[in-house]
Parts: C-alpha cells; structure tokens; sequence
C-alpha cells in the first residue's frame, strides 16, 4: 500500500511538473510544425512568354524559406512534369498531415473553362477551348488532393490571372479566374479578382510576388490578415489596374512570422484595424470608407460604398468592381446547378457575358436549346440583376480595371492604420542572379528580415535550409547566400546533383529526367530555346548595412561565381531593395501585355486575333506593332530602333506604375564619348544611371545579356588586348550539350 501511494505521489508530481513547464513555455505543449511549399514559376512559353514568372517563384521560394518551409521548387515545366512534381510534393505532405502546413504557388498562365481553372504547361499547343481540357492542368484536381489529407492548413496561391495567347480559334473564353469556393480548412488566393487580369509586367518581379513576399515577412500577421495587406498594396502599386482575391476558411491561427516583443509599435493594432474597417461606412470619409470595402472585399462591403458615396469620383471604381463579382458569383452559381434552366437563366441576364459560350457549350452537352425560351424556371441567384451600367464592364472578352477606357480616377493611397508603408530595402529589389541550369530556379539577392521578426519557436526547421537558420546574419547573408551561385558546363548538372547553392530543392522526378537528358535517353526540352528577356543579374551585391549577433549555425557555402555563363561579367552590383546599375548590352524585360483598350471583339496590340463576343466577328491587329503595342495604363514602352553595321537592335524599357509616356533620346558616339539615362520607377525617386562607355579602336566592348527562363551560351571572342565578350543568344546551350 505504502508502495501505491508513493508511486501515486511521484506521477503526480511529475505531471505538475509537466503543467508549469508548459506554462512557462507555451512552445513546449505545441507540437512542432512542419511546413512544406510547392513553388513552380513558368514563363518560356511559346506563345506569350512571361518576363517575371520564374523570377516570382525564386522570390516567393525564397521567403518561404525564410519562413521554415521545407520548399520544392522548379521553373518551365511541362504537363509530366507538372503531375510528377506535384506528386512529390503529396509525399512530403502526407508524411505528418495533422502538424504540416502546406502551401502551393503557382506562376505562368492560368485559363478559365466552364466553371474551372487550368494551370497551362510551358509546352501547351492550345489553339482552341476544346483543347484547354486537354493540355491543362485542372486546378481543381490539385485543390482537392490537399483538401482530402487532414492537413494542420493549407494555402493554394495562383499567380496566373493574365490575358491568355493560346486560344485563336473556336468559341472564345472568359477572362482571368473562375471563382471558386475554397475547402474547410485552406486558403485560395488568386493575383487578380474572378474574371479579370493583371497587367504585364517588365520585372524584375511581378507586383503580386514582391507584395506577397512583403506580407510574409511583416511578422505577426494572421494568414487573412497578410491577404487583406496584399490586396491592399498590389492595388497601391499598381493604380487599382490590378486587385487581388482570395477566400479562405482557415480554422486554426497561422502566421509566417511571429513579432518580437521589443518590435517597434505598428500603425494599429489588427483590433483597431477590424473595429474601422467594420465601421458604417457613412461614418467614415470616401477614401477612408473606399480602403475599408477593398479590405472586406465582399460585394456588400462595395455596395455600402455605393450607398454612401454614390457620386463620389471613386463610385465609378467601384461599380466596376461589383460588376466583375456579381458576374462572376453568378457564372459560378449557374455552374454548381448546372442544369438547362440555369444556364438560360445566366443567358437571360448576361447575353453576352464573358460566360455567354461557356453556358451554350455545357447547353449542347445537355441537348437543350443555346438560346432562352419564352418561358422556363429561373433559378434564384439570391443576388439582384446587374443594373445596365455594369455591362460595359463586363461584356468585353479581357476585362483589365486598369483599361484607360474606363478613366477611373486613380484610388487614394491607403490609410497609414490599415497599410503601413514598405521597408524601405522591400521597394526596388536588386534582380536575381541568372539560373544555373535545366529546372532552377533564379535565385534572389537575399534582404535580411528584421531583427525583431522571427519564424514561431514551434515551427520545426527544416534540413540544410541556411535561410532559415540565417534570416538575420548578415555576415553569412553577404558571403554565402548572396555570392552568384556556380554556372556547370552542362545545363542539367545542377538539375542531376540537386547543388541549387541557396535555392529550394530540385523534385526527384526533375533531377530524374536532367538525368535521362544527360545521358542522351531524352531530348533537351524545346521551351529552352525560348527567350523571355526577363531581368536577371550577374553581379555580386553589396554587403548589407547592418550589424548581426547571430550565432546559429551556417550550412557549407555554395560554389562561388568562378565561371558566369559566356557573355556575362560578373562585377559589384547594389545593396538589395536599391537601384541597379546594368552594364551595356544589358536588356530590360519585355514590354507588358494585355493593357491596351481591351474592347469587346478586339485583339490586344500584338495578338493575333481579337476574341469575338457572341454574335461578333474577331478583329485582328497587325502583329507587327508586336505585343506590347501603344502605351496603356502601368505598362510605357519605349522602342529604340538602332542601326549599327546594318544590323537593327531595339531596346523596349517598361516603366511600371507610371502613366505618362517618356521619350528618350539617344546620341551615341563611337570614340568614347558617355551617355546617361535615368528613369523615374514606380513612385519613388529613384534614379537609375545606365551607364555606356564603348571603345570600337582597340578598346573593350561588354556586353551583358540577361535571361531567366533560358539558358543561353556566348561566344567568346578576342579581339587584340580588349578581350570582348558577346552574347550570341541565336547558339542556345542546348545545341552544345545535346549529346552530352
């Protein structure tokens, strides 16, 4: 008896000791939480390649990173690739569910086909609707896998929303996104709301990207919270052209960072935030009250704007934002029924909606009539008609809310209580050295997280991820993650071994298939060949300017820059988040497209036809002017016709966020004479001086070219003591390693 009761007295004392263990650390009674990310960036497409995408996944990669997730990463896949590569990423989900968190970014193209989203592949040879189902990947299928493993949360991010190049004949389809309905327990968030596009962009990074990587690393934020914050900002940047989505039912709290006691006071606190934002909006001013509905994002919130400010500048903003989600709420509401009288009953109130075929495709697959008849049931979409202002919104086949049509009037910046402004090394980011190899991501100058920001002490840290072990350490910082990872003679090495220096891992299923390229099993992708001229960097930034007191441990360096890819030099370049100086030769990323008068009928500048509504007949437009066209909202091209030895080289800069045209001229002289160029960027004075000093007797000529999503090889040539480098972009590195 007495041994019972000693024995009682001893567990009893070791489960008290347990209770203030844990009370005094909160970490110790939470189980550890593993965080995986799936990270793809496609932009080398044949038709239409993207400047930015790669380089928005490196970033968003990067951050996650920084964040403790356990990332896959890959840029340029095609359809196998994309399946294998998401299988991969199931495994490491599926290995602990009810502790992991998963998170998935998608960047390239997305498309819309009766009520579902598809993901295209960088080797998609869609020309028609019919062919969408086939080449692309359903979102859906994806969305649904996550949703039945009993994750802890899980966040599926599309950054895909732009006007799509592939489908040239056959019915036209919808614009942008189809709405969706997230499942119990994640997140999915779209880069432009249901139905709409966003604006091209030159680069270095997409404006959705670099505002995401901005939220994350705010520290303290509630996953809505950095959502609301990201609309918010994109819609900031980019002039209201642009305004994010996402829906969530999240049920347990998640933030990327955790803030530090000692952290500087913010603006307002989220409670603060939450009470004005659900204030009437009568009770707020205009500005104020028209940040209040962009946060809600709801179409109540908007219609409170109407109701309160119905002739202020900014209603005719906001009445186009309503009719883009009423539209869309109602396609989508047609689509779940998905009967005859549905689909008449989406026709009776949008005849020439951006649906209109898609109704009358699913109404052939039924055997029904393609047009209303006299009398049929109307289902009730519990959301009024769209009044007869809203169809010159929605009834064009692109719908852009930055399309210089409409004259919006530009929306206020937000209140400092609801956005505070960005860090200032967050708001021109250095480009990102050029890829390595086959698959890789572009890897990113790294910025230092904030001192008093940090991952939750709970938060399991992933293997051999120095970012993470070193978010604050500038010394590791300037001498091992932002030295310009090693350039390997074959472009599948990196891709074989899996030495991405400071990059997300390579899937297996990729470092299998650089494998068969490598041995000759399996040809070169053709989308290698297929230049986006989007920005990358050669050069080795400057050391940041701050001091660390970091002791964790460092992972070994990556292999430093002792060969760059032929063509390049590698130099000094900035501090992150300043202006850069781009050596001559250096090309600046495509001009944006899918930003001129989207009209109903008409094609984009560039594109090859005009997407006909019901009832109309498609107009062209000459492919010449080639696809940026005019100048039309975020997006200036400037076009330099320039004749040297009878060849033509033309050089497109896109300024982004600026609506006004800039003309600069350039005088060249041949016999040493220097010429300097500065352009104003996105809404801050920042001066960046391109630089030319050229020698033609004897002197040294360089040239940098700049590409993410291909590789290409120089040849190098020596012309006497000047030791001339030449990027020859017409000889691809796959040419010489074919039969490697």
């Amino acid at each position: 008896m007495r041994l019972v009761r000693t024995t009682f007295i001893f567990s009893l004392g070791l489960l008290l000791t347990s209770a203030v263990t844990a009370s005094l650390d909160p970490a110790a009674a939470q189980q550890q939480e593993k965080r995986v990310a799936l990270v793809i960036g496609n932009g080398a497409y044949a038709k239409g390649p993207l400047a930015t995408t790669a380089n928005d996944a490196g970033l968003v990669a990067q951050t996650l990173q920084a964040a403790g997730f356990d990332v896959i990463g890959a840029r340029d896949l095609d359809a196998d690739s994309l399946r294998k590569t998401f299988r991969d990423f199931m495994q490491k989900a599926e290995s602990d569910p009810a502790n992991t968190v998963a998170m998935v970014y998608l960047s390239g193209y997305g498309v819309q086909l009766a009520g579902e989203n598809y993901f295209i592949p960088v080797d998609s040879t869609i020309t028609r609707d019919t062919d969408i189902p086939i080449e692309g990947l359903r979102v859906s299928d994806y969305t649904r896998e996550l949703a039945s493993v009993p994750l802890k949360a899980s966040v599926f991010v599309l950054d895909a929303a732009r006007q799509q190049p592939f489908v040239e004949g056959g019915n036209p389809i919808a614009s942008g996104l189809a709405l969706v309905d997230p499942a119990p327990n994640s997140l999915i968030a779209f880069n432009a709301a249901p139905g709409t596009v966003a604006p091209g962009e030159p680069g270095p990074y997409g404006v959705y990207a670099q505002s995401l990587a901005e939220m994350i690393r705010t520290g303290g934020l509630l996953l809505p919270d950095v959502f609301d914050r990201l609309r918010l900002r994109v819609s900031e940047n980019t002039k209201g052209g642009q305004i994010p989505w996402d829906a969530q039912k999240i049920q347990v709290p998640f933030t990327f960072f955790d803030r530090a006691p000692d952290a500087p006071p913010v603006q307002g606190t989220p409670d603060q935030v939450a009470a004005i934002r659900e204030r009437p909006m009568r009770d707020l001013g205009a500005q104020d009250a028209f940040t209040a509905a962009l946060t809600r994002d709801t179409m109540q919130g908007y219609e409170d704007f109407l109701l309160a400010y119905p002739g202020d500048p900014l209603a005719r903003r906001v009445r186009a934002i309503v009719a883009a989600r009423r539209e869309a709420i109602t396609w989508r509401r047609t689509y779940l029924a998905d009967t005859p009288d549905a689909y008449w009953s989406y026709l009776r109130r949008y005849p020439r909606g951006p649906h209109a075929w898609d109704a009358r495709r699913r109404l052939t697959i039924l055997s029904a009539a393609l047009e209303p008849p006299p009398t049929f049931a109307m289902i009730d979409y519990d959301l009024p008609p769209p009044p007869a202002d809203e169809f010159v919104y929605v009834d064009r086949p692109v719908f852009y809310f930055g399309d210089p049509e409409f004259a919006f009037a530009p929306p206020p910046p937000p209140p400092l209580f609801f956005l505070p402004p960005p860090p200032p090394d967050f708001v021109v980011l250095t480009p990102p050295f050029a890829p390595v190899g086959l698959f890789i991501l572009p890897q990113p100058y790294f910025v230092p997280v904030a001192a008093y920001v940090r991952p939750p002490v709970y938060v399991a840290a992933p293997a051999n991820n120095i970012i993470f072990n070193n978010i604050h350490n500038t010394t590791v910082i300037n001498n091992t993650i932002n030295v310009a990872p090693k350039v390997q003679n074959n472009i599948t090495t990196a891709a074989v071994t899996g030495q991405t220096g400071a990059g997300p891992q390579i899937p297996n299923t990729l470092k299998a298939k650089a494998a068969a390229i490598n041995s000759g099993q399996a040809a070169i992708p053709p989308n290698t060949l297929v230049n986006t001229n989007a920005k990358t960097s050669t050069k080795q930034v400057f050391p940041v300017n701050a001091t660390s007191t970091s002791t964790t441990t460092t992972a070994p360096p990556p292999g430093t820059a002792t060969k760059l890819l032929s063509g390049t030099q590698q130099g000094t370049g900035t501090q992150p988040g300043t202006a850069t100086h781009t050596g001559t030769g250096t090309q600046q990323g495509t001009q944006p497209q899918g930003t001129a008068n989207l009209k109903p009928a008409n094609a984009l500048p560039g594109s090859p036809a005009g997407t006909a509504l019901p009832g109309q007949t498609a107009k062209g437009n000459d492919a010449s002017k080639g696809a940026t066209g005019g100048t039309t909202g975020p997006d200036i091209a400037i076009r330099r016709d320039r004749r040297r030895n009878g060849a033509e080289h033309e050089a497109r800069h896109a300024i982004y966020n600026v609506a006004v045209d800039i003309a600069i001229g350039r005088d060249r002289r041949r016999n040493g004479a220097e010429h300097e160029a500065r352009h104003a960027i996105d809404n801050v004075a920042v001066d960046i001086a391109i630089r030319r000093d050229r020698r033609w007797n004897g002197a040294e000529y360089e040239a940098r070219h700049v590409a993410v999503d291909n590789i290409a090889i120089g040849r190098s040539r020596d012309r006497g003591d000047a030791g001339n480098q030449t990027d020859d972009a017409d000889h691809p590195v796959a040419s010489r390693n074919a039969g490697a």
